[in-house]
This record gives structure tokens, C-alpha cells and sequence, in this order.
């Protein structure tokens, strides 16, 4: 029986042993592996690759975004419907024009209402300090909306009106720094991005003279300024992840602003 205890014991302290090694092995390997950040790699259809290095530290929510939407396809056969030369690309809009906003259904499967989201804005002048990246050559940002031309009253609503339009910048510009929240850079393709910049556009708006009127088109609509004529398409965008689960991004519902300026300015209730 005594032999027997003595098994038992050497087992159990072999066990307790064993256990203390496992847990002190993934502690050592926390403090000595570092984590990496995602990896997107887009491919332009006739430019090539681009790749762009995340920063969840900076931006995690805008980060999330970006990732549930990229590896789910939402981006695939997705255009840059505006092209600026020493300024940035900009794309990720499903209607191609800008007005694109992606819905809850995008990012996550049996939603019980799908309808179009938003998602908080993660710059200093939204309140959110963690953010400090600038808007450098490289640097990837979202895009959104800025009602406060209509009405100053209106800055969050602009401040928390990015869903998946993004921009890369083809070159430094301070006075995006705080406003927009970037989240990653280019760490491959920077020559495929200003490629994309300097495709013939409709017109560019900087040729106008003050007071010029823009061109029309054959129906005698306005043509959009700094329009590609042939849209570059993103053929897919994925983002490695490394293992990490990134979750599913805290989103908020779209201000409607048609709904807004028809109160406002024409007392038309809802």
C-alpha cells in the first residue's frame, strides 16, 4: 500500500513539475516572440502587388474593419474611383462613386437586421488619443464623410462615418494628421500605388479656374472630378493574420443625413 502511496506521489509531482514547464515555456514565449502585425496583400488587376502593414496598437477597431471586410471578399472586384497625383488613392466603395456604404452582413453571417454600418472614428480629434500615425507616403487611411460644411453642429457624425473607403497616400499631407484615421503603410508596391495615381482621369479639379464650370457629359451631367476613366480593380485583398483573431469591429448606425437636411432646413417630419 505504501508503494503504491509513493507511485502516486512521484506522479503527482512529476504532474505538478511538468505543468509549472508548460505554463513557464508560453510565458517565455510571450516575452521573447514578438507578435507581428497583419499583413493585407492586395492585387491590382494590370498594376500588381501591393502590401500593407497594419497597426491594431494604433487604430484596433479601424483595424478589425478592415480585416472582417477584406477576408470575406468584400473588397474583391472593388475599384479606386479616385486617383489625385502627389495627394493619395482612394477605393473600397461597392457603388464605384463614392456613396458606398457596406452593411452589417459584410462582416458577420445571420444578422438579425442587416443594414448599412459605421464605425467610430480613431483620431485626436475625435477624442481618441492612442492614434499618432501621420498621413505619410505610404500611409493608408479611411475615408468619411464631413457634414459640417452643411452645419458645424455636425462634426461627429462626419467623425464616425467611415465604413470600407480608404485612401493610400502618395505623399505627405500634415492636415489629414488628427482627422482621419490612419492604420497601416505600404511595406511592398509603393510604385504600383503611384502608377494608380497618375491614370487618365475624367478631369482633375485643380485645372479649374475659379469660377470655371466643370464639364459635362454627353446628357449634361457633371462630370466627377479626378475620376479614372478606366477604374483600377482590386482583383482580391487579404490580410494575414498570423493566427490572430481579430473579432468582429464595434460598429455604430448611419446618420442619415438626407432625412437630417429635409427636417432642418424644409420642416419635413418623419
Amino acid at each position: 500500500m505504501k508503494v503504491f502511496l509513493r507511485i502516486l506521489l512521484v506522479i503527482a509531482i512529476i504532474i505538478v513539475i511538468a505543468g509549472i514547464g508548460y505554463v513557464g515555456y508560453g510565458f517565455y514565449q510571450k516575452i521573447t516572440v514578438e507578435e507581428k502585425n497583419p499583413i493585407a496583400t492586395m492585387e491590382v488587376e494590370g498594376y500588381g502587388t501591393i502590401k500593407i502593414e497594419l497597426y491594431p496598437d494604433m487604430a484596433p477597431n479601424t483595424v478589425t474593419n478592415f480585416i472582417r471586410l477584406a477576408n470575406r471578399g468584400f473588397y474583391d472586384g472593388l475599384t479606386f474611383h479616385r486617383v489625385v497625383p502627389d495627394f493619395m488613392i482612394q477605393g473600397g466603395d461597392k457603388n464605384g462613386d463614392g456613396t458606398g456604404t457596406p452593411k452589417l452582413s459584410d462582416i458577420e453571417d445571420n444578422v438579425a437586421e442587416d443594414k448599412e454600418y459605421c464605425i467610430p472614428g480613431e483620431f485626436i480629434a475625435n477624442g481618441y488619443t492612442q492614434n499618432t500615425l501621420k498621413h505619410e507616403k505610404g500611409v493608408i487611411s479611411m475615408a468619411r464623410s464631413d457634414y459640417s460644411q452643411t452645419d458645424s453642429s455636425l462634426l461627429e457624425e462626419g467623425y464616425n462615418s467611415a465604413g470600407s473607403q480608404f485612401f493610400i497616400m502618395t505623399e505627405d499631407n500634415s492636415s489629414l494628421d488628427g482627422l482621419y484615421a490612419a492604420f497601416g503603410k505600404v511595406i511592398e508596391g509603393m510604385d504600383i500605388v503611384e502608377k494608380i495615381a497618375n491614370v487618365e482621369v475624367t478631369y482633375r479639379s485643380s485645372d479649374l479656374s475659379e469660377g470655371e464650370e466643370a464639364p459635362k457629359d454627353e446628357e449634361g451631367n457633371e462630370l466627377d472630378a479626378d475620376r479614372p476613366v478606366d477604374p483600377p480593380v482590386i482583383k482580391s485583398l487579404r490580410v494575414e493574420t498570423y493566427g490572430i483573431d481579430y473579432g468582429v469591429p464595434e460598429t455604430n448606425d448611419v446618420f442619415d443625413y438626407y432625412t437630417w437636411l429635409m427636417n432642418t432646413y424644409y420642416g419635413y417630419s418623419s
